[in-house]
């Protein structure tokens, strides 16, 4: 973990120092910020792109395109719900925002994994010329 400093502004408008330390990255914490549900679907996708690749070779590609698709209906989905959030609260600063899409970017990063990974297993098995 590592330490930093952060500025926060006090009552009376003035910077003050603060340390505090910020979490490293785990690929856990990845998974439950990106939403439990989605990421398990995502993950069953991907579990199955490798038994299809045993199995069941020309379902690699479609499998992994079913990843991809959950990865952005979960990520369209978040917005809506951020969206929601910011009209009730009203004014929200742009670290939160941020914050959100940063959060929101994560099922349609890993279901675009799980397509690279199925393309990849689609060429290696492609019958040579």
């Amino acid at each position: 973990m590592k330490e930093e400093i952060m500025y926060v502004v006090d009552s009376l408008g003035v910077a003050q120092p603060e340390t505090y330390t910020r979490p490293g990255f785990s690929i856990a914490r990845v998974f439950v910020e990106g939403g439990m549900g989605f990421m398990i679907i995502i993950t069953l996708f991907l579990i199955g792109l490798f038994i299809a690749a045993w199995k069941a070779p020309k379902w690699v590609k479609e499998i992994g395109l079913g990843g991809l698709i959950t990865g952005v209906f979960a990520t369209l989905l978040g917005f809506v719900q951020a969206c929601d959030a910011i009209q009730m609260i009203g004014d929200v600063s742009q670290a939160v925002i941020c914050g959100g899409l940063k959060v929101a970017m994560i099922p349609v990063l890993y279901g675009l994994i799980v397509f690279f990974i199925s393309l990849v297993i689609r060429v290696v098995q492609k019958p040579r010329i």
